[in-house]
C-alpha cells in the first residue's frame, strides 16, 4: 500500500519527491514504491457562488438578501479542475491507504487541503507533515516525525470560519451597495478599511494649516554650526521674536567650544526581505507596484528558480538553512557578485547567524537566493532588478557591521548652544555590497522621487558634515550668524510603498485604544496579508476607487461616496484585529465555530438592514456628453492606474475607451514620461511640460537618434490597448454585474 502527499504547490512536491525517491511522472502526480506526491496550484476548490444555491441569485435583487447557506457548498475552481481531477483520481486509488497532508505550514496551507479532501469525498485516515522550510533535511525530518491530521483540525475550523465570515459579509454588503444605489460598489473587510485610511491621510493634508518656525546658524569657515534650545533641546523656534533676540545676543560673540565627544558606532545590516518589504523597496527604487514585484517574483522563482518562495512575511531563515548558505553564495556568485560573496565563501560563516531564528519564522522563511546557478543574460531588465535587490540584501546580511566615529561638537556663544556633527568611517562593512564601485548592477529608478526638504535650521543639524580638527577649550572667531526660516509639513500623501506599511501594520489608524487589538493586528499581519494585498491594491484602482499621480494615490469621488454609504464598522481595521481574535481562540480550541459564525451571521443579517434603511444617494459627477457608440448613453471619464478611458455608464453595455495612457516614452525637454493620447495613426504624445509629439514623428526621431521604439514595439503597445479595451471594468464582479437588470440613473 501506498501513502498519498499532497503538497501546496509543484515546486514543493518535485522536492519532497526527491526526498522521498518518487521519479515516475504521470497525470499531475510523481510516484515513488511507497509514495505518491500531487499536488495543488494554491487553492483547487473554494467557497460556491449564490447562484448555486438557487438560480434567483444570478439576478441581483434587493429582496433575495441576506443570502444565509445553511451549509456552504463547495465548488471546483475551473482554472485548475483538470489538477484536481488528478488529485481526486489519487485519493480514490485502491492501493491508497492513507493521505499525508503537506500543504504550507499555516491556516490557509490547512484549509487547501482540507477543501480539496472534503470536495472530493476522502474517507481514508490523515497525517500531517509540519514544516517551515523544504531543504531535504527539513523534510526528512517532517515525515520521521508525522503528526495526527486531528491535532490541526481546530485550524482546519479556524480558516473555514474565515473564508465563510469573508463570503456573508463581502458579497452581502456588495450586493447590497450595488443594488441600493444602482452603481457598481463593492466592498470588504480589507479593502474598504485601506480607503478609509487613505481618506483619513487626505483629510489631514487638507486641513493642515503650514506653521513657520525658525533657527539660527553659525558658519565657521566651511563649517556649519546649528542653535539649540537648552531646555527642550529642539534645533528651532515657533517664536520668531525670540529667535530675533537671540540672533542680535550672539551677533559679534567668539565661540568657545565646550564639548568635543567622540564615540564609535556600528550599524548592523538591514533584514532579509519578506515580500511586503520586497515591495516597498521596488515602489520606492522602481516605482513598481505591489503586484508587478510579485509577478517578477514569482518568474524569478517559478520560472528561473534561482530565488526562494516569494509569499512570505518573515524576514529571518531558520537554522536549518545556515548548512546551506555557503552552496546559495556559490551559486550566485557570478558577474558583479563574484567579488562581494568570495569573500564569505573564503571564510567560516558562524554557525548561528543573527539573522536565522526559528521562533521568528512562519509558514516560509524570508526571500534569499536558491542552490541553483545564475544566468543573468536570460533575465528581463526588471528581472535583473528585482534579483540584484534579493542578492545584495541577501550578501550583506552576512558581512560585518558598519562602523564609525561620531563625533559631536558643542560650541558656545554669548549664552546660547550651536552644535555640529561629523562622522569618519572606519569600516565599510556591509555597506561595501551597495557601493557603486562595486560593479553591481544599477538599476537605477525610472522616476525619483524627490525627498521632502526640512527646514535650514532642523536639515543642517541632523546633517554630518566633515569637521576640522577640533578641542575642547578652542574658540573660533569670525563666526557669521544668519537667522534661517522653514514651514511645518503636512503629511505626505500615500504612495504603494507607504500604503503596504499601513496595510500591514494599521494599529495607528484604529479608533479604539484596545491594545490587545492593536497587538492582534500587529501579529497576525495587519489588513490581507503578503500573499493578497497585491491583488487589493491592484481591485481598487480596477475598481476605479484609486487613482494614481505620479506615485501619490488618491481616493476618486465614487471612492469618497463608497466611504459615506458604507455602514461605519467595515471601515474599521478593528474589525480585523476582532475576527483574528476570535479566530485564534477557535485554532487553539477555546473558542466553538458555530458560536462565531452565529454571530457573523447575525451582523450581517444587522449590515443589510443598516445598507437597506440608508439615506445617502450615489450619483456620476464624472459624466461627459460623450455619447457610448454602442447604446447611445453617456458615457463616464474614468482614470485607471496608469491610464484616462471612458467607460459607459450601463453596465450591460459594458463598452469603454482608453483616452490616454502614461507611457514609458520620455520627454526631450523635461525627460518625464508622457502620456499618449487619440487613436490610431492620429496618437499623439503630451507631457505635462507643454510639448507635444505625434507618435510617427516620435518613431521617426527615436530611429534617427538610434534608439529602440521599434515598429514592434508600437504594435505591442497598440494590441494591449485594444485587450485592455476588452477587459471588464471590475474582474472581481464583472460576470455577476453584466447580468443586473437595474434601472439606469436618469440623466440631468
Amino acid at each position: 500500500m501506498k501513502s498519498l502527499v499532497i503538497a501546496e504547490k509543484p515546486s514543493v512536491a518535485r522536492d519532497i519527491a526527491r526526498v522521498l525517491k518518487c521519479a515516475k511522472q504521470g497525470n499531475g502526480i510523481i510516484e515513488g514504491e511507497r509514495y505518491i506526491v500531487t499536488w495543488g496550484l494554491g487553492h483547487l476548490v473554494t467557497l460556491a457562488d449564490p447562484e448555486d444555491y438557487d438560480k434567483k441569485y444570478k439576478e441581483w435583487k434587493m429582496e433575495h438578501l441576506p443570502m444565509m447557506p445553511e451549509k456552504f457548498r463547495l465548488e471546483v475552481i475551473k482554472q485548475t479542475s483538470k489538477q484536481y481531477q488528478a488529485v481526486k483520481a489519487q485519493i480514490h486509488r485502491k492501493d491508497v491507504n492513507q493521505i499525508i497532508i503537506a500543504t504550507d505550514a499555516g491556516r490557509e496551507g490547512e484549509l487547501v487541503a482540507r477543501l480539496i479532501l472534503k470536495k472530493a469525498g476522502n474517507e481514508k485516515p490523515l497525517k500531517r507533515l509540519w514544516i517551515s522550510s523544504v531543504t531535504d533535511k527539513a523534510i526528512r525530518e517532517g515525515f520521521a516525525g508525522l503528526r495526527d491530521a486531528k491535532e490541526y483540525e481546530p485550524l482546519y475550523d479556524a480558516a473555514m470560519c474565515r473564508a465563510e465570515a469573508d463570503w456573508l459579509v463581502g458579497i452581502n454588503a456588495t450586493r447590497a451597495l450595488t443594488c441600493k444605489y444602482n452603481a457598481q460598489l463593492s466592498c470588504g473587510r480589507v479593502q474598504t478599511p485601506a480607503l478609509a485610511m487613505i481618506d483619513k491621510r487626505e483629510q489631514q493634508i487638507k486641513s493642515f494649516v503650514p506653521k513657520p518656525y525658525y533657527g539660527i546658524q553659525a558658519k565657521a569657515g566651511k563649517t556649519v554650526l546649528t542653535w539649540q534650545d537648552q531646555k527642550s533641546k529642539s534645533f528651532s523656534t515657533f517664536d520668531k521674536k525670540r529667535a530675533e533676540e537671540i540672533l542680535e545676543q550672539v551677533k559679534g560673540e567668539n565661540g568657545q567650544v565646550i564639548q568635543v565627544k567622540r564615540a564609535p558606532k556600528k550599524t548592523m545590516p538591514p533584514l532579509l526581505y519578506d515580500l511586503t518589504e520586497l515591495q516597498r523597496e521596488a515602489s520606492r527604487r522602481f516605482d513598481y507596484s505591489a503586484k508587478e514585484t510579485l509577478n517578477i517574483m514569482q518568474r524569478l522563482y517559478e520560472n528561473h528558480k534561482v530565488l526562494t518562495y516569494p509569499r512570505t512575511d518573515s524576514r529571518y531563515l531558520t537554522a536549518d538553512i545556515v548548512p546551506t548558505l555557503k552552496e546559495r553564495l556559490r551559486a550566485c556568485s557570478v558577474g558583479p557578485y563574484r567579488a562581494l560573496a568570495g569573500r564569505l565563501i573564503n571564510q567560516p560563516l558562524p554557525e548561528k547567524p543573527w539573522f536565522a531564528d526559528d521562533k521568528k519564522v512562519g509558514d516560509h522563511h524570508a526571500i534569499i537566493p536558491t542552490e541553483q546557478f545564475v544566468q543573468l543574460d536570460h533575465m528581463t531588465v526588471d528581472e535583473r532588478r528585482i534579483y540584484d535587490l534579493v542578492v545584495r540584501r541577501f550578501i550583506a546580511a552576512m558581512y560585518p557591521p558598519y562602523e564609525y566615529e561620531q563625533t559631536s561638537v558643542t560650541v558656545k556663544a554669548g549664552q546660547e548652544l550651536f552644535t555640529a556633527h561629523g562622522n569618519v568611517v572606519r569600516a565599510l562593512g556591509w555597506k561595501a555590497v551597495y557601493d557603486r564601485e562595486s560593479g553591481g548592477f544599477s538599476g537605477e529608478a525610472d522616476d525619483g522621487q524627490e525627498e521632502g526638504q526640512s527646514s535650514p535650521a532642523e536639515g543642517q543639524a541632523g546633517k554630518s558634515q566633515s569637521l576640522p580638527q577640533i578641542k575642547e577649550g578652542d574658540v573660533l572667531k569670525g563666526l557669521v550668524f544668519a537667522m534661517t526660516e522653514g514651514r511645518t509639513k503636512p503629511p505626505a500623501h500615500f504612495t504603494e510603498d507607504t500604503l503596504l506599511s499601513a496595510m500591514e501594520n494599521p494599529a495607528a489608524y484604529m479608533e479604539s485604544s484596545d491594545k490587545a487589538m492593536a497587538k492582534t493586528l500587529g501579529e497576525t499581519g495587519g489588513l490581507g496579508t503578503v500573499a493578497t494585498r497585491a491583488d487589493i491594491i491592484e481591485k481598487l484602482f480596477s475598481s476605479f476607487l484609486l487613482e494614481k499621480r505620479g506615485k501619490e494615490l488618491f481616493l476618486t469621488s465614487k471612492a469618497r461616496q463608497l466611504l459615506e454609504l458604507v455602514p461605519e464598522d467595515l471601515k474599521k481595521p478593528e474589525m480585523t484585529a476582532d475576527w483574528e481574535m476570535k479566530l485564534s481562540s477557535i485554532a487553539k480550541g477555546s473558542l466553538s465555530r458555530d458560536v462565531f459564525m452565529s454571530d457573523i451571521r447575525s451582523y450581517s443579517a444587522q449590515l443589510i438592514h443598516e445598507i437597506k434603511s440608508g439615506e445617502g444617494s450615489f450619483r456620476h459627477d464624472n459624466l461627459t456628453n460623450r455619447r457610448c457608440p454602442q447604446c447611445g448613453k453617456r458615457m463616464l471619464l474614468v482614470k485607471g492606474k496608469n491610464s484616462e478611458m471612458l467607460a459607459c455608464q450601463d453596465r450591460e453595455c459594458g463598452y469603454r475607451e482608453t483616452v490616454s495612457r502614461t507611457s514609458n516614452a520620455r520627454c526631450p525637454n523635461c525627460h518625464k514620461k508622457m502620456e499618449l493620447r487619440g487613436k490610431g495613426d492620429g496618437q499623439i504624445f503630451v507631457c505635462r511640460c507643454g510639448y507635444k509629439e505625434k507618435l510617427n514623428s516620435f518613431v521617426e526621431r527615436r530611429k534617427k537618434e538610434g534608439a529602440g521604439v521599434t515598429k514592434k514595439d508600437v504594435n505591442r503597445y497598440l494590441e494591449r490597448q485594444k485587450k485592455e479595451a476588452k477587459e471588464p471594468l471590475n474582474n472581481a464582479f464583472a460576470q455577476a454585474l453584466a447580468e443586473l437588470k437595474l434601472e439606469q440613473q436618469k440623466e440631468t
